[in-house]
């Protein structure tokens, strides 16, 4: 599968790059870096129609006080490895982890280290939501057995949680190749309990999980949430991300009205990430 990317540039940025996120995210838009002059997004080629839904959402406001230019550029998906690399720092969260691709040096690296080769699957700890989930894991206390971890994408959720101590991980994404690349990851970082299946909520057999993991756009967190109850145990933990902070109120409340109650918040830059507990 091809990839767009799409760049746009605003004079002045603010508030109007913050405007395009949240439009952006709502039509199909999978993974962002902000720029010093706007944003960069990227979407599978067949998942959105290139700029027309986009002239008629936050371009059809006064434009009077902003100038707003775009380039779209197709990456091949044999290219998306070289296209990762070229920009693929280490990722360090906090003092708990270090990030790293295989090309990366290892020495002098800060927490746990997992080792991600991200290929055409999005999760490498750039993301802001990736970091704070991230984080989260860490911050759990005493890991919990059993996990779920919905768009799962590189596996390194996943991996972490079994480096943290859980015993069992299903690892789901709606891509072959995010399964695919969940495994390699996996094998590479010398995890054994985590087991890649590829699709939706419907794949998850019944069962029940005392860790549901789950960041991904706030429409299909809102599709789900009502089976995440059904499968999470009682007083188990949903960590939820791939939202602004503005949803999290909808969110909270959503959520509220199927049992789950928020126990907190977490916030990095204009992204949040919502812990919850049955």
């Amino acid at each position: 599968m091809d990839y767009l990317e799409l760049t746009i540039d605003f004079q002045p940025k603010d508030p109007w790059a913050e405007i395009a996120l949240v439009q952006l995210a709502d039509q199909g838009y999978e993974s962002f870096v902000e720029t010093e002059t706007g944003i960069l997004a990227y979407a599978q080629v067949t998942a959105v129609d290139v700029l027309e839904p986009l002239k008629g959402t936050f371009l059809s406001e006064d434009q009077s006080d902003v100038i707003i230019t775009f380039e779209t550029k197709i990456i091949p998906q044999q290219n998306w490895n070289e296209t990762w690399e070229a920009d693929f720092h280490p990722v360090v969260v906090e003092d708990y982890l270090t990030i790293l691709a295989p090309f990366h040096e290892k020495t002098n690296r800060t927490g746990m280290l997992v080792e991600i080769l991200p290929k055409m699957s999005f999760g490498t700890g750039h993301h802001q939501t990736t970091w704070m989930m991230s984080k989260a894991l860490f911050e759990l206390g005493k890991m919990p057995k059993k996990v779920l971890d919905m768009g799962t994408g590189t596996g390194v959720l996943a991996i972490i949680a079994e480096k943290l101590g859980a015993e069992q991980i299903l690892a789901v994404d709606i891509e072959d190749w995010s399964v695919e690349n969940t495994i390699e990851n996996a094998e590479r970082n010398d995890c054994h309990a985590i087991t890649a299946a590829c699709g939706d909520i419907d794949v998850i057999e019944a069962q029940q999980f005392d860790l549901i993991l789950a960041n991904i756009n706030k429409n299909v967190l809102k599709a789900h949430i009502p089976t995440y109850r059904q499968l999470l145990v009682e007083n188990g933990t949903l960590f939820l991300s791939g939202f602004f902070d503005s949803d999290v109120e909808e969110l909270v409340d959503f959520c509220s009205q199927h049992g789950l109650t928020k126990r907190r918040v977490l916030n990095k830059d204009n992204w949040a990430a919502i812990e919850l507990y049955r």
